[in-house]
């Protein structure tokens, strides 16, 4: 169970956020906080809406729909997180701002083929399986280059930068090694594309946000810190 309210715990999770960023010298506004919201009714996401909070993660496409159904009232920046059927890309296409976990160039291809005339271009990450884990999505980091350069190349997609869930680790300071790994890469996609919005790091959750931050990340995600464990 969440120690406080939902408007409670926003306040002591972006204290964290700011006290991570002065730690090594990153602007109080460097870091988006993106509140994780699958499994958790529309009523939470509302009082986290109400209470400030402005970009929601959902993993799960049909839940997150129905929520965006219940909050149209609501100026909400909806990102979707979780591993994604090719059968399913026109929902995310069409009802989403961000897209954080393509790893593999069909599904790009249909985010932006079915993307709607007139919407912006919808935000994209790489997700990347930095630690090269079975149980995990992922491009792998040797196939990035080539990944990147035809996403970029797609007429309806904005191609952002990258996104991991890493192995957790023991210590502050081995936790921060995928991480500064992910930024390695994203430095390396720079290079290589130039002319592309390469912004952004999408890494850190609940556990290790602090080391994401200290590594680079500019958003983290957070759920359970936010609005207790899952039900």
């Amino acid at each position: 169970m969440r120690k406080g309210s939902i408007a409670e715990n926003l306040n002591a999770v972006s204290e964290r956020i700011v006290t991570a960023c002065r730690s090594c010298d990153r602007a109080d506004d460097s870091v988006t906080l993106l509140a994780v919201s699958k499994t958790r009714p529309a009523a939470d996401l509302r009082a986290a809406y109400d209470a400030g909070q402005r970009h929601f993660g959902e993993n799960y496409l049909q839940e997150a729909l129905e929520k965006q159904s219940a909050l149209t009232d609501c100026d909400i920046t909806w990102h979707f997180i979780g591993p994604l059927q090719s059968n399913k890309s026109r929902d995310v296409a069409e009802h989403f701002h961000w897209m954080h976990s393509v790893d593999r160039l069909k599904i790009a291809r249909r985010l932006s083929e079915q993307r709607a005339a007139g919407m912006p271009p919808l935000n994209i990450c790489l997700q990347v399986n930095i630690d090269d884990e079975d149980s995990k999505s992922g491009v792998a980091p040797e196939k990035l280059p080539a990944l990147a350069e035809a996403v970029v190349a797609l007429p309806n997609l904005r191609l952002r930068g990258l996104m991991a869930i890493p192995a957790r680790r023991i210590g502050d300071e081995d936790q921060r090694t995928p991480f500064r790994q992910l930024a390695a890469l994203l430095d390396q996609l720079r290079e290589q594309l130039p002319d592309a919005e390469l912004d952004t790091l999408s890494m850190g959750m609940s556990g290790d946000m602090e080391a994401a931050i200290f590594s680079g990340a500019t958003i983290v995600r957070i759920g359970t810190d936010i609005f207790g464990a899952r039900t």
